[in-house]
Order: C-alpha cells, then sequence, then structure tokens
C-alpha cells in the first residue's frame, strides 16, 4: 500500500490457479499473517479493533452491510465478526465508509483512534 510517499509490501503465499480464482466466488479464504503483519501496511497511523481479526480474501462481516475486504482484515469492538467496524485491505468498503476501496478504516473503539486513511493498493501476483 501507497500512503502519502511511502510504500509497505507484505508477501501472501498461497496456490491458486490465480488471483481471480481467489476472489471472483466471493468464498473466504483464509489467510494466517496475523495482525501485526496487516497493520504493518499502513505504519504507525494504523488502527484496528482488537476483535474478529478475520483475514484473508473476501472477508466479510457476518452482515454484509459492515466491514468487508476482497484481500485484508477486519476488526471489531464486540468479541464476534458479525457487525465489524474496522478493516484494512483491498477492495474494501461496508459500512460508515463504503467509498475508500483500499483503505485502513476504524471506527467505534479502534486501538488507534478513529482512522479513516486511503491508500494506493497495489498488488503483484
Amino acid at each position: 500500500m501507497k500512503i502519502g510517499e511511502q510504500l509497505y509490501f507484505v508477501v501472501i503465499n498461497k496456490r491458486a490457479e490465480s488471483l481471480h480464482s481467489l476472489i471472483a466466488d466471493e468464498q473466504y479464504r483464509s489467510t494466517s499473517l496475523g495482525r501485526n503483519t496487516w497493520t504493518k501496511l499502513i505504519g504507525s497511523q494504523v488502527s484496528l479493533q482488537y476483535n474478529c481479526n478475520k483475514e484473508g480474501f473476501n472477508a466479510v462481516s457476518g452482515d454484509r452491510r459492515y466491514s468487508k475486504a476482497r484481500i485484508g482484515i477486519l476488526g471489531n469492538n464486540e468479541n464476534e465478526c458479525t457487525t465489524c467496524d474496522s478493516r484494512i485491505g483491498f477492495g474494501a468498503g461496508g459500512a460508515h465508509d463504503d467509498f475508500n476501496t483500499c483503505d485502513n478504516y476504524a471506527c467505534c473503539g479502534g486501538d488507534n483512534s478513529d482512522k479513516n486513511i486511503k491508500a494506493m493498493g497495489y498488488i503483484f501476483v
């Protein structure tokens, strides 16, 4: 991700025919990068709620109106993944702000306050 002039990268090792085959059917496919790795994509300004931590391809809140990411991680202030109010990801959107497609969005108790950080996303396959 590029935020301002700063670039941040992570590597996701996932065997598949293509990126399209991982996301087109909208089925959730988990990754195991961990919360700390995802937050490195944003840098020191990052904010993500502490609970849920659903990560991977097609990560979507239980209530589809809330946070979602084609590739990313979700966070929530409740101890469940139904109404996630925070995310870091590519192809992101959902409740509170559905207009950032590559971002870090957190409200309602993010670990570094409420954030709405727009980013430029780069995906190399």
